[in-house]
Parts: structure tokens; C-alpha cells; sequence
């Protein structure tokens, strides 16, 4: 009997229960989470319409805090401080479009309190959840993208998009670029040379890949390619999963020189004539460097007919004095990559 368990059958059937089973836990924990927004959403409408109609003040969410928690003692988030973040996170999206509570109430309330403390303006909020359900980002995560501002950088970058590719892959692909891409993780001096940025990038490949944003998977580093008999090394190669196609990224740790785009220009060629399937869209490429002057950016781009975009990338980031300290650190962001890992891994035993 034990060697009929040991036999290939079962073993697949088993990985494929695992991730059954794992698939349903992932499920029930976005149902779980779903239900109790939808919960907070008509709690904080109703405290807002008797607070209106009564003219109850500021004791009546005390008196409903205690009542709360004495009916419910197993439930947690009937604090006052909770009832206060509930009543002002429904004012807060309830003046938008009435799709807003289903949107919100796909990720965790911890991650809606965030995103309403940082913000006034409702469609920068609005970038953040959006995001945050693209991506699964964790609450430590969210809070470094906010403080960087990424929905400042997103789409920022200079291409010929619009020339080179149809439509719909043109808008993903300008969503998917960011100017400036902030390299603040690597520790590097602004003196820092090609190599040493290259090689901080890939030793933290999984910071590499957040600030990249969702869908880019890495290929290599120093990619060798060969056409007809001579060699030649890409920076940095990706494939890019939503955009289904290679995505050639070159670093100059240098102003932006017009001759540069001549080079990725060829790596982009021979990508599609060397590796490239017949079912992948045609190779895109990204150029980072140090600063540009937009004007020869545009004007070197202009009779291109390879689909580029050009970037600046930072080494540091200046923040304003209030937030400094308040950033995760990256052993706090390598502490959440570890511990998603581990609960993913958890769900599988």
C-alpha cells in the first residue's frame, strides 16, 4: 500500500490538492476581509445619518463603542478610535462614485486607514487602492510607495509609444514606466559607477522588481548575445508578462546622449531576431539615466521606430523633515517579503 502512495500519480494529484486548498484559504481570507468592509461601510453611514437626524456629539461613539464590544467581546474593531476611522473613512469616498465601496473594500482596512490619512485628494487615494489590488502590496509596502510618491513618477517617462505601438499595449506600456525610478535601497554614493548600480540592482533584485512595478520577470544581467560570430552584453534583460514581450533596460550613469538610444536601439533589434517568438510583441526598450534634457530626449526619439522610453533614476530620495524615521527600512521591507513567503509556504503544509 505504501508503495502505491509513493507512485507519480499521487504525488501530482497531491501538488495539485495543495494549491487547491491553498487557492480556497487565499479566497476565504478575501471574503472574510470583503464582508467586514461592506460591515464598516454601513456602520459608518449610519453613525453618519443619526449623528445628522439626532444631533448626537462626540459621546455618542463612546456610548456605541461600549455597547458594541460588550454585545460582540469576540470582535475586534468596535474601539472608539476604530468607530472614528470608520465614520471618517465612509465620508471620505462617499461623495465618489458609488462602485468606491466595492473597490475599497477589496483590500485590508488597515491598508484604507493609510491611504486616507495621506490623503486630500481623493484620485491620488484612489491610484493607491487600485494599485494595491494590482499588486498585493503589504501595509509596510503601500506606505513606502506613498512616501515616494510613486503616483507622481508613474507614466512620467519620455517614449515614442503612441509611434511605435498599437493603442492598448501603448497605454500599458506608459503605466508601466515611472520617471524618476528611485533606487534609494542600493546605499550608493550619487558618484556611483554603471557596474556597481548594476550589480546593487540585481544583489536586491526583489527591491529591483517593486520599484519595476507588477508583471516584469528578470532574464539576466550582462545578457549574452551573439550575432553572426560577435558578441555583445545587455545590461539587463526582462520579459514583461502583461505586455508579453522582452524588455531591454541599458543604465548610463550619465546625462542622456542621443547616441545611447542608437544602442539599445540594436539590442532591441537583435532581441527580436535572436530570442524573440513569433507570439511575443515586439521588444521594448527602457533607458535610465543619471538626468536629461527632455527637448534632446524627444527630438532623439522622434524618427525612431523601436517602441523607447527614457528615465531618470535616483540613488537617494530628499524627503521633507516629517517623514524622515517614518519610512520602513529595507530590512524592515526584506522582513515582509520573508514573512509573506512564509505564510504562502504555511498554506501549502
Amino acid at each position: 500500500m505504501r508503495n502505491d502512495l509513493d507512485n507519480q500519480t499521487y504525488k501530482e494529484w497531491l501538488v495539485s490538492l495543495k494549491a487547491e486548498i491553498s487557492t480556497a484559504q487565499s479566497r476565504a481570507v478575501i471574503t472574510v476581509n470583503q464582508e467586514l468592509l461592506k460591515l464598516y461601510w454601513k456602520l459608518g453611514e449610519q453613525i453618519v445619518q443619526k449623528q445628522q437626524t439626532s444631533g448626537w456629539g462626540s459621546e455618542f461613539l463612546k456610548r456605541l463603542s461600549a455597547d458594541l464590544q460588550l454585545a460582540f467581546p469576540e470582535m475586534k474593531g468596535f474601539s472608539r478610535t476604530n468607530l472614528a476611522y470608520i465614520r471618517q473613512w465612509y465620508l471620505y469616498w462617499s461623495v465618489l462614485d458609488e462602485k468606491v465601496p466595492q473597490l475599497v473594500g477589496q483590500i485590508p482596512w488597515g491598508h484604507n486607514r493609510l491611504i486616507i490619512s495621506k490623503f486630500e485628494d481623493k484620485q491620488a487615494a484612489l491610484f493607491y487602492v487600485e494599485k494595491t489590488i494590482e499588486n498585493g502590496w503589504s501595509r509596510a509596502v503601500l506606505a513606502h510607495q506613498i512616501e515616494l510618491q510613486l503616483h507622481l513618477r508613474t507614466s512620467k517617462s519620455i517614449n515614442n509609444f503612441e509611434a511605435t505601438l498599437p493603442p492598448l499595449q501603448s497605454d500599458l506600456a506608459k503605466e508601466h514606466l515611472k520617471d524618476p525610478y528611485i533606487f534609494d535601497f542600493l546605499e550608493l554614493g550619487e558618484d556611483a559607477k554603471e557596474r556597481e548600480i548594476e550589480q546593487g540592482l540585481i544583489e536586491h533584485i526583489s527591491h529591483f522588481l517593486m520599484e519595476l512595478g507588477a508583471g516584469f520577470a528578470y532574464v539576466g544581467r550582462q545578457y549574452h548575445l551573439e550575432v553572426n560570430g560577435d558578441d555583445f552584453y545587455i545590461d539587463l534583460l526582462f520579459f514583461h508578462i502583461p505586455l508579453n514581450c522582452y524588455v531591454v533596460i541599458e543604465l548610463k550613469a550619465k546625462s542622456f546622449n542621443p547616441k545611447d538610444t542608437g544602442q539599445l536601439n540594436f539590442y532591441m533589434a537583435a532581441i527580436d531576431g535572436e530570442i524573440k517568438r513569433i507570439e511575443h510583441n515586439p521588444t521594448i526598450g527602457i533607458l535610465l539615466c543619471k538626468d536629461k534634457n527632455e527637448l534632446v530626449v524627444e527630438y532623439a526619439l522622434r524618427n525612431i521606430d523601436a517602441p523607447i522610453g527614457v528615465s531618470q533614476y535616483e540613488l537617494t530620495k530628499a524627503l521633507p523633515d516629517k517623514y524622515l524615521g517614518k519610512l520602513p527600512t529595507i530590512e524592515d521591507l526584506e522582513h515582509e517579503l520573508i514573512e509573506s513567503t512564509e505564510n504562502k509556504s504555511s498554506h501549502l503544509e
